[in-house]
């Protein structure tokens, strides 16, 4: 029973993780950045950061503190998953810390505009030249993004095919997992290479992987029984 307890332990926090980690992405991007970004405008969006600097500070710090909860998700799952399938746990948590890595590279052209906007104008940089290099740099900020949300993605499918093999969770929640990591990929993928042909559906991609990922946290959280994966025995 003990063994039990902290599995079950390790699942729950586990499901906390990731439900805190998306809970803090959308207060970052969904609430904070959608105010004072305005799409297209970097003169406008340069001036919300201007007036709002502590607002932009939290959205970062609200970033930092969702790759915090990612990190302590991925390693709660692979010892989770580990005695379901080692190699591919062993992948699938290698995937999550590269797009988590990535994630935190963007933070680099993020804080661009607060350091653009410190004492502007520059010498040589006249306020229109700033206003592009806002934009630009958000710009930047998004494109690194998307290339996280590809590893990212394929951790939440590698991840639902452990779900699928555990035997300890439903079936349907692991397939959801894999629809929702695949098409979020195929997506973002495509999204890389032909921008035009996917923009229209990125943001509906994301919204399937999402809501796979907050089923997946809510059961690992809510589950009344031990989540206690089985062992296979091919891969362990």
């Amino acid at each position: 029973m003990r063994l039990f307890a902290g599995i079950q332990g390790k699942a729950r926090l586990a499901g906390l993780f990731l439900l805190g980690g998306m809970a803090l992405r959308g207060v970052g991007e969904a609430m904070i950045r959608a105010a004072l970004v305005v799409p297209g405008s970097g003169r406008e969006t340069a001036r919300n950061i201007r007036d709002f600097p502590w607002a932009y500070r939290a959205a970062e710090a609200s970033d930092l503190a969702m790759i915090c909860a990612m990190l302590g998700a991925t390693v709660l799952l692979y010892a989770l998953f580990a005695p379901v399938g080692r190699h591919v746990a062993r992948m699938a948590a290698l995937l999550s810390v590269i797009g988590i890595a990535t994630l935190a590279a963007s933070g680099l052209p993020a804080m661009a505009p607060l350091v653009l906007l410190d004492g502007a104008p520059h010498p040589g940089i006249g306020m229109a030249q700033t206003y592009s290099l806002v934009e630009l740099a958000l710009l930047l900020r998004d494109q690194v993004q998307g290339i996280a949300r590809i590893f990212l993605a394929l951790y939440l499918l590698l991840t639902g095919l452990l779900v699928f093999r555990s035997r300890r969770f439903p079936r349907a929640l692991g397939a959801a997992l894999i629809f929702g990591g695949s098409l979020q990929a195929a997506v973002r993928l495509v999204a890389l290479t032909a921008p035009d042909l996917a923009d229209a559906t990125v943001i509906q991609a994301d919204i399937v992987a999402v809501t796979a990922e907050a089923a997946f946290a809510l059961w690992l959280i809510f589950s009344p029984r031990p989540t206690s994966p089985a062992r296979s025995e091919a891969d362990s």
